[in-house]
């Protein structure tokens, strides 16, 4: 394992650290007690997936922000992704970082990647945060319709996958409150590049059950209730079997910091204070 670094800014670090095939690039913001937020299904990772919140957060933290492989600024072999060489790369990121102990915050595919990381390496994790996660895909008939269709779409009908993530993304009420033309600039954010069809592909295939009950860290799960890509019974389930963990839900679709910003970022901060 080796890693590069160079500054961005006064306050940006980014770096590079090897994992078996992979060059996995990350960020780091701010200072303070650090916090990693594991971002979900996209090649556009956490640029994408953080890039709102992130600065809500940056003022007393330390911001960590991996891209694992399949997002664009992370090369590796194309090989087929498993969640325990995702959570490897987090792993060996949070030890490049070097800050102790984190508080880990995963969402959606994220939140399977963090809880296996809280399992094989606890002494790597202080507070363990799984947003609109799920643990196992066979067996869920709706989760593995619903990532058929998304792989199907991504090869066959780019512009349509598109969309369909975008209606299972965000709920009825914030598409219609935003209105055509801003959902018409969301559209484009997740296309079915090679990248986000590997994660696809993965999130088709993911069980964690086996690791949760190794999962020591507190733990808080939180679920959206109006979630139609990962339904909120999945997160009550995740919270189900991980012994002591506390559950909070959100009235918002899938990608709730977005929907509901505020509210993401309170009960975040209440769980994951700065000092």
């Amino acid at each position: 394992m080796s890693a590069t670094a160079t500054l961005t800014s006064a306050t940006t670090r980014t770096a590079s650290v090897r994992v078996a095939e992979a060059r996995v690039h990350y960020d780091r913001t701010g200072s303070g007690p650090a916090l990693v937020l594991v971002h979900g299904t996209g090649s556009g990772g956490s640029a994408v997936n953080w890039g709102q919140v992130l600065p809500r957060f940056t003022a007393d933290r330390t911001v960590i922000t991996p891209d694992l492989s399949g997002t664009e600024r992370t090369v590796d072999d194309g090989a087929p992704l498993t969640v325990e060489g995702l959570a490897a790369q987090v792993i060996a990121v949070i030890e490049d970082a070097d800050t102790g102990p984190v508080d880990l915050l995963g969402f959606s595919m994220g939140a399977p990647v963090s809880a296996a990381v809280a399992a094989l390496r606890p002494d790597l994790v202080r507070r363990l945060v799984l947003v609109a996660g799920w643990a196992h895909t066979d067996g869920d008939e709706y989760l593995r319709n619903l990532f058929t269709l998304w792989q199907r779409l991504g090869t066959c009908d780019p512009a349509a996958f598109g969309r369909a993530v975008t209606m299972t993304g965000f709920s009825r009420g914030f598409l219609n409150t935003i209105g055509r033309e801003q959902v018409e600039l969301l559209i484009p954010n997740m296309p079915p590049t090679p990248g986000t069809l590997r994660h696809v592909d993965l999130d088709t295939r993911i069980d964690i059950r086996d690791l949760l009950p190794r999962v020591r860290a507190e733990t808080l799960v939180i679920g959206c209730t109006q979630d139609i890509t990962v339904p909120v019974e999945n997160s009550r389930a995740l919270h189900a079997a991980i012994a002591g963990s506390r559950y909070a839900e959100i009235d918002a679709g899938h990608v709730a910091f977005f929907e509901k910003e505020d509210e993401f970022v309170r009960l975040v901060e209440e769980f994951v204070p700065a000092m």
